[in-house]
């Protein structure tokens, strides 16, 4: 099993998962973070620290286009692993529905 971030990240990117994080699999694009699947652990620390509530078990229905995307994306973005403030609208942006199709950007974040 692995964890996922979904598009509840998009244009958030909340890091508070990044701090806690024992193995370093997150990576950051331009607006939003992944998760390596194949390096995550699966310790689940990551998941109640995101306040978008954006990370997920790969047990959850409908999390295959997550999978997919996490895996893609953790290969060409940089790694993060420490904590970053998040955007100035994160907040706002946090209940946003539809985000992959609006707000996704494939270009890759400044990482460490």
């Amino acid at each position: 099993m692995t964890y996922v971030v979904t598009d509840a990240c998009i244009a958030c990117k909340y890091t508070d998962c990044v701090e806690v994080c024992p193995v370093d699999c997150f990576y950051e694009g331009e607006n939003m973070l992944v998760i390596n699947p194949s390096e995550c652990i699966d310790c689940g620390v990551c998941e109640p620290e995101c306040p978008a509530e954006a990370i997920i078990p790969d047990t959850e229905s409908g999390v295959e286009q997550w999978i997919e995307l996490n895996a893609k994306y953790s290969a060409e973005w940089p790694n993060l692993t420490t904590k970053k403030d998040a955007p100035d609208n994160a907040d706002e942006m946090k209940d946003v529905q539809n985000k992959l199709e609006t707000h996704f950007s494939p270009e890759p974040g400044e990482g460490d």
